[in-house]
């Protein structure tokens, strides 16, 4: 691998072709949410592209451009560029804006379980977000590999 690395963790989605996959997580749903106050104010979604309309709070990864909202459903995949007033590179600063009522985010379900469980964020358009391949350790194909990495790959495995 580049940079000198054995393995690195990633979505299941992005990793190269060339590379041995090992599953280290489950299926990951992403979700959208906010506030009681948000939704007092503005209707809830009933499809994605209601989204446009809406202030939405973003994520910005390692690449210059906010993340698109994806969805899919019963085999449509709709992709959203939504806008808003705020967008951070700390997903608990984003939900943190969200329980403020400032706007929709959209996070993985398990980072917002417990506010969604506590109704401090209300979840929308569930239907629409289908489970996806969840985090992958990954490494070129090398006859041997390193014992250290093996061992990383028996502990981590699903």
């Amino acid at each position: 691998m580049a940079s000198g690395f054995d393995a690195g963790i990633h979505l299941g989605e992005s990793i190269q072709r060339d590379m041995v996959a090992v599953r280290v997580s489950r299926d990951q749903r992403l979700a959208v949410v906010g506030s009681r106050d948000y939704f007092a104010a503005h209707p809830k979604p009933k499809s994605p592209h209601d989204l446009l309309r809406h202030r939405c709070i973003n994520l910005r990864g390692g690449s210059a451009r906010p993340y698109r909202w994806e969805f899919e459903k019963k085999g449509e995949a709709v992709v959203v560029d939504v806008s808003g007033p705020l967008i951070f590179d700390d997903a608990d600063l984003m939900i943190r804006a969200a329980m403020d009522g400032l706007g929709l985010t959209f996070s993985f379900e398990e980072y917002v379980a417990p506010q969604i469980a506590s109704g401090t964020l209300v979840r929308v358009l569930e239907d629409w977000c289908a489970p996806f391949a969840g985090y992958f350790l990954y490494h070129p194909s090398r006859r041997q590999q390193s014992p250290a990495l093996s061992a990383l790959i028996e502990t981590l495995r699903l």
